[in-house]
């Protein structure tokens, strides 16, 4: 069987833009769906659901979960004296419990609560079981509840991105790091498959982005780093795997930036423009590449103004506006055309700028 993209659906935590790959989310899951289908023929395939109604499509908030965040507990912490239960970070923010609002006297952990959280997520989408039934034809055929240790990815991922929203950002780190050992024992049983080292390439991203959110920004790099060694081994003709490879790129040539190394930062935003650059030959009639692409010209064209080069920033800043202005956007798509606005409205003002401070 074909393993199950985890993170379908899910967009990178600090990454908004990535809601235009959708159309390729949607891709991957009618051709698992399709696979799945033709494989009953042979079998009575059963799709495995939690006893306890969490799912990894409708992502139900179920038994476990902490209503602050709406993701599983995570260092479950009982307030005293009314009982109820949070996340130990979510509840931390309050003194007053949210959900009777009693006065919170004290925290505690519940240790007990806590081992039944994590013994449900090790044991999560990973339940076989035999069909038993009355009629002897139907007996004989093997109903197998699929193996879908990778739909826990999914589970995994969505628990994460809910956490990281809430900015229960411990919680969304423990649960990508698990969806990563997940994805690493698949690739050590079936080689470098290249939807496998996507969606590894794509979590260690997600953790990168968590690291940066508690400011280690060296683990952050060295996680970027990692996706980006993944991603590169990859074939750049397929949207969501250029766009996460080069967002990666541009985070650790964010991070080097503000460390005050920007030589380190030009060379990483060069790579990340040359993988949208080429991307562009087989796709130039991508409205949202082109903006990519313009976006990483203004990246370089603002480290080489900090370097010193002005002639070499203007000439990356006109540019960028050149192509935004041939850039041709069905007014339909609301997100691309504002996009392409702000991105224009910003590389006009560094032009703009520049000429007014010349003057002076």
């Amino acid at each position: 069987m074909t393993p199950v993209c985890p993170f379908v659906k899910v967009a990178r935590p600090d990454d908004a833009s990535s809601k235009r790959s959708s159309d390729n989310h949607c891709k991957y899951a009618a051709e698992h769906e399709n696979e799945a289908k033709s494989e009953s023929f042979d079998s009575a395939t059963i799709e495995p659901k939690c006893p306890l109604g969490y799912d990894s499509r409708s992502f139900k908030i179920g038994p476990l979960s902490c209503v602050l965040c709406q993701a599983l507990l995570f260092e479950s912490s009982k307030c005293v004296p009314c009982s109820h239960i949070f996340c130990k970070v979510c509840i931390s923010r309050f003194k007053d419990c949210p959900l009777c609002g009693a006065d919170i006297e004290k925290i505690e952990f519940d240790e007990e609560l806590q081992k039944v959280v994590d013994k449900f997520i090790d044991g999560h989408a990973r339940i076989k079981r035999s069909n038993v039934s009355n009629d002897s034809e139907e007996a004989d055929k093997p109903v197998i509840y699929e193996d879908v240790s990778l739909e826990r990815g999914a589970f995994l991922v969505k628990q994460a991105m809910r956490a990281f929203r809430a900015q229960n950002v411990e919680s969304a780190k423990s649960r990508l790091s698990l969806c990563a050992v997940d994805i690493r024992e698949q690739l050590k049983e079936s080689g470098n498959k290249p939807e496998l080292c996507s969606q590894l390439g794509a979590v260690l991203g997600m953790l990168g982005d968590c690291c940066r959110a508690l400011g280690d920004a060296k683990s952050a790099v060295t996680y970027f780093e990692e996706s980006v060694e993944f991603l590169s081994q990859l074939p750049n003709e397929d949207m969501e795997i250029i766009h996460t490879l080069s967002v990666s790129l541009n985070k650790i040539g964010d991070l080097k930036y503000y460390d005050g190394d920007l030589q380190a930062s030009r060379n990483y935003y060069f790579r990340s423009l040359d993988v949208r650059r080429d991307a562009m030959k087989n796709l130039s009639d991508s409205a949202s590449l082109s903006l990519d692409v313009a976006v990483s010209l203004a990246k370089v064209a603002d480290v080489d103004r900090g370097l010193g080069d002005e002639e070499g920033a203007i000439a990356g800043f006109r540019e960028a506006i050149n192509m935004l202005d041939s850039l041709k956007i069905d007014s339909s798509q609301v997100a691309l055309v504002q996009r392409h606005q702000s991105v224009l409205e910003f590389l006009n003002s560094q032009i703009v700028g520049k000429q007014v401070d010349e003057t002076k």
